[in-house]
């Protein structure tokens, strides 16, 4: 297909569409989203050389990744709005300032380490839609909320979900996940430091970032190296998992230190009167992990969870200008072992106990919930409808690959190490994914890389590690985090300043996939 800067722009203008649109205009997701759709069905059946019936594949395709998102979104809604309702968030909201006072602490222990956690087991969006409500809950504005849930875990996202994005990288390029776990988790575990201050930032501002330095060298390096152990022992499935874990346990040690009272010390919490247990209240985040573990981890329990699927077969596709989709399944669906069923098994098992320890004071509260997760991911619907199936218009068309090629090929070898995390970030904010940005882009990084006579597995590292930040900054991912908030239609504002403070650590990772390539 022929590449020139024309053909360039216009591959690249449905995407800067949607982010004028929302940056720049306000404009909600559902809005943006469908122009941009609009925008690519039109170049794709126009200056792409496309058809109806390759619009027709590609859409259908979309269908099943965006009920794949959806899945977890109702879901995550539902597991909030049972917790919510229970008084599950208020309670850890009043309980975790006697834990610590420190307000820059606080966001850490939740928006960076929790939120790793449960991008380990779960992701797809999971971690925001359920820890943004929990820093709303703490007294956090909504938009703070969101970037703060965002950022903390766009180091975990790689090796979560259980290593979903570094299991695409090595089927696409074929290298053994030996050859690429080393340098893409010592990238992203150093990343992991940088999340973690831009969370404190954003809490605390500079005085809180500066007061949190010991606990962010303390807790980073346990989740950083765990990590990299973790994946470089060859079991990258529980890369960020682990690394979690270890933060979780470092950081509750070092907050309950004399070290750290010394610096907080006579900040009280709010009194609870509502005579509601603690444990009670974490038990539905408990029974959440337990679940996630169990059903990925246990193969027997795997393997019935994931006897029932969903799954349509595509005929292949081209465009007049040559370029080929072959035919493929499209996207899996587990009707049981999805993690959107996870998060309903977990939010029905804690109704349940809810109900008996008497902590709902409706007698329709059932109902009451199922009626805001409604009011709440209809929005949200639309708008992960809507994109979805623009990334996978522009896929099929070729759009997306004509926009790769031509950063690629701009670039030498000398400064070439410098773009290739911002690939994997584009891809990944424009398809909403790492994993799709490391099916997209992977092969592509790994043949530059070879005919630049570079190190193919540090390119990748670097393409994984931005497609991992990346994927936090993406439109879909935080439409999906500002449905929990009450902030549905307003994104634009929240999609501003994350991409102001969400590309740092892009950069951080680029200067040091130069720097390792360099020497």
């Amino acid at each position: 297909m022929e590449l020139n800067l024309v053909n360039w722009l216009l591959a690249l203008s449905p995407v800067l569409a949607v982010l004028i649109l929302m940056v720049g205009a306000g404009w909600g997701g559902s809005r943006a989203g469908s122009a941009g759709l609009l925008a690519a069905l039109a170049l794709a059946l126009t200056a792409f050389g496309g058809d109806a019936n390759l619009a027709l594949v590609a859409v259908g395709k979309s269908v099943l990744l965006a009920i794949d998102v959806l899945y977890i979104v109702w879901m995550a809604l539902f597991f909030y709005n049972v917790t919510n309702e229970a008084g599950a968030v208020a309670l850890i909201g009043l309980s975790l300032p006697r834990l610590t006072a420190d307000r820059a602490a606080q966001s850490l222990l939740i928006s960076w380490v929790f939120v790793s956690l449960l991008q380990g087991v779960g992701g797809f969006g999971v971690p925001v839609a359920v820890v943004a409500p929990l820093l709303v809950g703490l007294g956090y504005t909504a938009t703070q909320s969101v970037i703060m849930a965002s950022l903390g875990h766009g180091w975990a996202v790689t090796f979560g979900s259980l290593g979903t994005s570094f299991v695409a990288l090595t089927a696409v390029t074929g290298l053994p996940g030996e050859a690429l776990a080393h340098d893409a988790a010592l990238i992203l575990g150093l990343a992991c430091l940088i999340s973690g201050a831009l969370v404190a930032y954003v809490s605390a501002g500079w005085s809180g970032f500066l007061r949190s330095i010991p606990l962010l060298a303390f807790v980073g390096a346990a989740m950083g190296l765990t990590q990299w152990w973790i994946a470089t022992n060859g079991i990258w499935t529980l890369g960020s998992t682990s690394g979690a874990l270890a933060g979780a346990f470092v950081g509750v040690l070092y907050v309950l230190s004399p070290l750290h009272q010394g610096r907080t010390k006579g900040a009280d919490a709010a009194p609870d009167e509502s005579g509601r247990s603690l444990a009670l209240a974490l038990a539905a985040y408990g029974i959440l992990l337990v679940l996630a573990f169990a059903v990925n981890l246990i193969e027997p329990l795997e393997k019935v969870m994931d006897s029932a699927l969903i799954q349509v077969d595509f005929p292949a596709v081209s465009t007049s200008l040559g370029w080929v989709v072959p035919a493929e399944s499209g996207r899996a669906i587990s009707v049981f072992g999805h993690a959107g069923a996870i998060l309903f098994y977990a939010g029905l098992i804690a109704f349940l106990i809810y109900r008996v320890a008497g902590y709902f004071d409706s007698p329709t509260v059932w109902s009451e919930i199922w009626r805001k997760v409604s009011r709440s991911a209809l929005k949200s619907t639309v708008s992960i409808l809507a994109l979805v199936a623009m990334a996978s218009l522009m896929t099929h068309s070729g759009m997306t690959q004509i926009i790769a090629r031509g950063i690629s090929e701009t670039f030498d070898a000398d400064i070439y190490p410098l773009f290739a995390p911002f690939i994997g970030t584009l891809g990944a904010i424009m398809t909403g994914s790492n994993t799709n940005s490391n099916v997209v882009f992977g092969a592509l990084q790994q043949e530059t890389a070879t005919l630049l006579a570079l190190s193919a597995p540090i390119v990748l590292a670097g393409q994984t590690a931005g497609a991992s930040l990346g994927s936090v900054l993406a439109p879909a991912k935080i439409i999906v985090g500002c449905s929990t908030v009450g902030l549905s239609g307003q994104e634009g504002p929240v999609i501003r300043r994350m991409l102001l403070l969400g590309l740092i650590p892009v950069v951080f990772v680029a200067l040091f996939t130069f720097a390792r390539l360099a020497f």
